[in-house]
């Protein structure tokens, strides 16, 4: 789960391009939700003033959960618009992507399709 949390907020942070599988999306939500509750709930348990770290850890992980969200859409081949549609976006981040390439990049679940392609030019 943490694999794939370093994945979306350290090496994708601003990456709106590519595909994001179902795997990735919700390992990182679901981290980020754990992330959320314990500086929100428990250091607001704690000290109202502390409280306020959660509300700069959320501002801080909007952007990757923003991106991560639009290559999750492009994974089923929508565009990173379909976010904004509240149940059908939903839907769509639950359901399986594309197989194979689409207009927003490789397969990221067929590792070895670049040597599908080997001797196809």
């Amino acid at each position: 789960m943490l694999e794939m949390y370093k994945k979306v907020v350290f090496e994708n942070y601003a990456n709106f391009n590519g595909r994001a599988r179902r795997k990735e999306y919700w390992l990182f939500a679901l981290a980020n939700v754990l992330i959320s509750f314990v500086l929100g709930f428990i250091l607001g348990l704690i000290s109202p003033k502390l409280a306020l770290i959660g509300n700069l850890y959320s501002l801080a992980v909007l952007i990757p959960a923003i991106a991560a969200g639009v290559r999750r859409m492009h994974d089923v081949g929508k565009s990173g618009w379909f976010l904004l549609i509240p149940f059908y976006s939903l839907y769509l981040a639950c359901i399986d992507g594309e197989k194979g390439p689409n207009q927003y990049g490789a397969d990221p679940k067929n590792e070895l399709e670049e040597l599908d392609e080997i001797g196809k030019e």
